[in-house]
């Protein structure tokens, strides 16, 4: 967890707004940083998940980077994750099939 996020939410992240319900899955809002000297979930930067990427922002290599941390960290398939907006943004839009948005929710809590 971030200063910058643990100085504006020291006890539960506000997860409102990162999260839509979708028809074959929950819709999680990710805002990357690519080419990071690190990796992983660094809090909430807005309406959207912060991540940390240490791949380029070149060839799709930090899309691909993206995915296999959040199927690590959020403990899903990495095959049930699809970039659905934002491929060539910093902002993105990420499905997790089979997922509900409560469950995606309860797992970002977690882990923040």
């Amino acid at each position: 967890m971030t200063a910058e996020f643990a100085a504006t939410n020291p006890s539960t992240p506000d997860l409102a707004g990162l999260v839509e319900a979708g028809n074959d899955g929950a819709v999680l809002r990710v805002h990357v940083q690519p080419g990071a000297s690190g990796e992983g979930i660094a809090g909430v930067h807005g309406n959207a998940l912060k991540v940390r990427v240490r791949a380029p922002a070149t060839s799709g290599r930090a899309n691909d980077a993206v995915l296999s941390l959040l199927a690590k960290e959020l403990g899903v398939p990495a095959t049930a994750l699809t970039l659905t907006g934002g491929a060539s943004s910093r902002d993105k839009r990420v499905r997790f099939a089979g997922l509900s948005a409560a469950e995606l929710e309860k797992r970002l809590a977690a882990t923040l």
